[in-house]
């Protein structure tokens, strides 16, 4: 039991209140409660009773949200997962019973067995004929509960969220359902459902900090994964065609709005298919995704209306000029580009080539004005250290990104399957790279298996929680993810 002198006056009190129903005998934390009714399915069969009309018995349970006395009756609301019903006991049908409510509080999980019937004001309700306290709240909900705004409460205590605010459940409940869409479509279309390393002897596949731990049995570093991508590879190499995998990745970097140290993504590898075949099904996914989250393909995020009906498509380099009102080209010197991001105050790397200035000038100049769902496509491949070379011009590689809202949801590429090529984009990267902080490093079991020979693919990565956000309206990553990272504060 947690020591009372550090306990509040209401805390001490519910524990008195726990101690007096034990020494009764009677049950404060129950075992189970069988046969319970969801109060939504309740709610839904009987709400077009009539007035003062009658249903049939039902059987409910869930927490205590509310308690009214009037005279000889008590009013009440319970609420489950599935919705919220008020409860009505009388002193004439409880008797004794009826004198034991003070024994339960706001707060508390019970289970009630009853009449439907609806009041005379029209409130579904059930007159409650035995109650049986099944969980005993020790601590009192917040006194604003029901209206809890505190964002910092909302995320650190997640469960007083849930409890407080239907909002917050609904947001998790269309979650689920794009997960499941997600799975169903990639199922429909042959795709088998892998499960790749968390803790990897290297990190790759992408480029950012990993997180490291130690593996005292093996006595060596490993790291969270930053991307499954070169293990799923892997896969297709072994003759797996069509994979996809829906899990965690884990990078050591700052935390903002779009931001989490863990993240929720979706990679998807098809053998014999190239960046268009993947930008079809990139299309067709989200689009399932969004009508089965949201019941229309058009929705409103942040007050602008975002319409998947329809998919825009744009090379990087058109988009500059047609977007940007900037021409840029690989023809143009080094000079020339720095010369470019700088009247446009766009922070340069020293060491960057012409890609690397070229996507700079992308991401200042015509991200931010693509809202609706455009595909970016054939970025530099300075940028693209795993996608295969543009089939009309070396200095672009086939890859795209799927644009919406301002931010990237979707990266995707024809896979680079050369494995003398692979090794020497790695090794630039590496000399690009080696002034960042985080130094990149070969995979050489990854070109061992390439040297096996890897068919022709395309492969997908869509961020889940980015597109949740926009598929919620959610301003901030927190809002999507269950129990978000939050700095603290001494």
């Amino acid at each position: 039991m947690p020591h009372t002198e550090d306990l509040s006056d209401l805390l001490k009190q519910r524990l008195k209140k726990l101690q007096v129903l034990q020494k009764k005998g009677k049950t404060t934390f129950a075992y189970s409660f069988k046969d319970k009714q969801d109060i939504g399915s309740v709610t839904s069969k009987y709400f077009k009773l009539e007035a003062s009309q009658e249903g049939e018995k039902a059987k409910i349970g869930g927490r205590i949200v509310a308690f009214r006395q009037h005279g000889k009756a008590t009013f009440a609301d319970v609420a489950d997962s599935s919705g919220k019903i008020q409860l009505y006991f009388a002193a004439d049908v409880l008797g004794k019973r009826y004198e034991e409510l003070s024994e339960l509080d706001i707060g508390d999980i019970a289970g009630f067995e009853g009449l439907v019937f609806k009041t005379r004001r029209g409130e579904l309700s059930l007159k409650v004929e035995k109650y049986q306290l099944l969980t005993k709240s020790l601590r009192p909900l917040p006194e604003k509960w029901h209206g809890l705004k505190d964002v910092e409460t909302r995320f650190r205590q997640r469960y007083l969220d849930l409890i407080a605010n239907p909002r917050a459940r609904e947001i998790f409940s269309i979650r689920e359902k794009a997960l499941r869409t997600i799975r169903n479509f990639l199922n429909d279309k042959g795709f088998a459902e892998v499960d790749t390393p968390i803790l990897q002897p290297l990190y790759g596949g992408a480029t950012a900090r990993p997180f490291v731990t130690h593996h005292n049995a093996l006595d060596r570093d490993l790291y969270l994964r930053i991307a499954p991508e070169l293990y799923l590879k892997r896969l297709l190499i072994g003759n797996m065609e069509k994979v996809f995998e829906l899990g965690r990745n884990f990078r050591n970097e700052g935390l903002s709005i779009k931001h989490n140290p863990e993240f929720t993504m979706l990679e998807v590898y098809q053998a014999y298919a190239d960046y268009n075949d993947m930008m079809d099904l990139t299309e067709k996914l989200i689009k399932e995704m969004v009508n089965v989250a949201s019941g229309s393909l058009k929705i409103t995020y942040q007050d602008k209306e975002i319409d998947f009906s329809k998919f825009e498509k744009i090379s990087m380099i058109e988009s500059i000029e047609k977007l940007g009102k900037v021409k840029v080209s690989f023809d143009m010197n080094v000079a020339e580009l720095k010369k470019i991001a700088k009247n446009n105050e766009i922070k340069l790397q020293d060491f960057w080539g012409k890609g690397h200035i070229i996507n700079a000038i992308f991401e200042k100049l015509v991200e931010p004005q693509l809202i609706q769902p455009t595909f970016v496509t054939d970025f530099p491949v300075e940028v693209s250290p795993l996608a295969r070379t543009n089939q009309k011009d070396e200095n672009l590689a086939e890859r795209f990104e799927l644009i919406v809202f301002a931010r990237e949801v979707a990266n995707a590429f024809s896979e680079l399957t050369n494995p003398i090529e692979q090794r020497k984009r790695f090794e630039e990267q590496i000399k690009t790279e080696a002034r960042d902080e985080v130094p990149q490093v070969i995979d050489e079991d990854f070109i061992k298996a390439l040297e096996y020979g890897m068919p022709p693919a395309g492969g997908l990565g869509v961020g889940i929680d980015r597109l949740l956000m926009i598929l919620t309206d959610s301003y901030s990553i927190k809002e999507v993810i269950l129990f978000p990272h939050l700095r603290t504060f001494e």
